[in-house]
């Protein structure tokens, strides 16, 4: 079964400027893709199936940046690596969910 086949939220191919917390510095990224429930970021940040890190993403126009305590990593490809959520706030998803739903209504693919 391919990722693809496992996901059960809605990822957009959405550029969203991060940071990332997995060994005891926090370096700069961007996610190429993101749902409510992981993303796929470009950075150089070592990481290995199986490793949790910290995530904080910088939504245009939000106050603070969304934090993500737990984010599991489930593949890895060069530069690039897809994470799972782990135990996001309500607060953060609801965030998430209108960020995706903006930029589906922005580019027309919208599920309403």
């Amino acid at each position: 079964m391919s990722n693809v086949d496992r996901r059960t939220h809605r990822r957009v191919p959405l550029q969203v400027q991060g940071f990332l917390l997995g060994n005891s510095h926090e370096v700069e990224a961007v996610t190429l893709d993101l749902s409510i429930g992981g993303a796929r970021f470009d950075c150089d940040l070592e990481v290995y199936p199986g490793k949790v890190i910290r995530v904080r993403l910088v939504i245009p126009g939000a106050v603070e940046p969304v934090s993500i305590e737990a984010a599991r990593v489930q593949w890895v490809e060069e530069d690039t690596f897809g994470v799972s959520f782990q135990n996001v706030r309500p607060a953060e998803l609801d965030e998430l969910e209108q960020l995706i739903d903006e930029y589906e209504e922005a580019e027309g693919t919208g599920h309403a």
